[in-house]
């Protein structure tokens, strides 16, 4: 039996029941996972509130680390015993222990704590694609970062630092900004005291940027039009502040050429090979330092419900883990 976070009804925080479940035995193709610690991401939070749809009732959760106890058949990148993460499909990961597809599960080196592996994995593989795998970006080239003092936003000014990007990234309070530059944004724009559309104008020479990374959506999605340079790419990846409203596709066209794309990590983890590839990616440029994980809040299981207000309340900086 393992102590497991479910809803039975979409809707607020007050919706999570803990209950013990049976996690059996992992059938062809999974492996049983005794979870030693699991992340929070604002994607738990549109599953919760229906903004995602799920079929109910479901354990909640996308994202945690712990040690392989069982395999089962035609599993060959993993053997018991063995330490790994992972975010993936299907939802589950809030629970003690869980048999899960073991083909998005990912080995985590030694050199990092399982703390840290459940706090990386969608945010740094979200990160990882936004940087590689969307649109071309070399050295030298600018992009805006919304919420870059949360767990992708620290993570991404980390990468762009390491990859000679100049981030712009935008924050609610003058401590989130200086949070985002201390980890290698170039600048940060306090959004509750300054017009950022015009703070990015002007930070750019009146230019533009020429990629926006944006997980804020209904809020910031204009502004982020405004402040491409023309042919530039505006990433949409997720409506922390509620969805995009349907968009007349020809005002790309008329504000110079953009384009835009809405992609999800999903897509991207949802070949093995790429999967394995980007975590590795990833377990590289935290070993060496590049990047460092910052858990910025750490919750129990059972104030499961606690965690999801904080990250609702956008009160979280860098990434929130559950204890095991």
């Amino acid at each position: 039996m393992a102590l497991t976070a479910i809803i039975e009804a979409h809707g607020g925080p007050e919706q999570f029941k803990l209950v013990d479940l049976d996690v059996g035995q992992p059938g062809h193709g999974e492996v049983r996972i005794v979870q030693k610690a699991v992340g929070l991401n604002f994607i738990d939070v549109y599953q919760r509130t229906g903004l995602y749809p799920m079929q109910l009732p479901h354990a909640m959760g996308m994202e945690a680390a712990g040690i392989v106890d069982a395999i089962g058949e035609g599993v060959t990148h993993l053997k018991i015993g063995d330490r790994v993460a992972y975010a993936s499909q299907p939802p589950g990961s809030y629970a003690e222990a869980r048999v899960m597809p073991a083909a998005q599960v990912c080995p985590l080196p030694d050199g990092i704590s399982f703390e840290e592996g459940a706090a990386m994995m969608l945010k740094g593989m979200t990160v990882e694609y936004l940087f590689h795998r969307t649109t071309p970006l070399k050295s030298g080239d600018t992009v805006l970062f919304h919420a870059a003092a949360g767990g992708v936003g620290l993570l991404a000014c980390q990468w762009a630092r390491s990859e000679g990007i100049t981030l712009i990234g935008t924050a609610g309070s003058e401590e989130k900004c200086q949070l985002a530059v201390m980890h290698g944004a170039t600048h940060c724009i306090n959004y509750q005291n300054a017009d950022w559309v015009d703070q990015v104008r002007s930070l750019t020479g009146g230019k533009g940027v020429d990629v926006v990374m944006d997980a804020v959506g209904k809020d910031t999605f204009e502004g982020s039009l405004n402040s491409l340079k023309p042919l530039g790419m505006m990433i949409s990846f997720g409506n922390a502040s509620g969805p995009v409203p349907p968009l007349d596709i020809g005002i790309l066209g008329k504000k110079g050429s953009l384009k835009i794309t809405r992609p999800t990590v999903f897509t991207h983890i949802g070949d093995h090979a790429t999967c394995q590839a980007m975590a590795k990616r990833l377990g590289e440029k935290v070993l060496s330092s590049d990047v460092k994980i910052f858990i910025g809040q750490r919750f129990a299981l059972k104030d499961v419900a606690k965690a999801h207000e904080a990250l609702e309340a956008r009160t979280t900086t860098g990434s929130t883990i559950l204890e095991i």
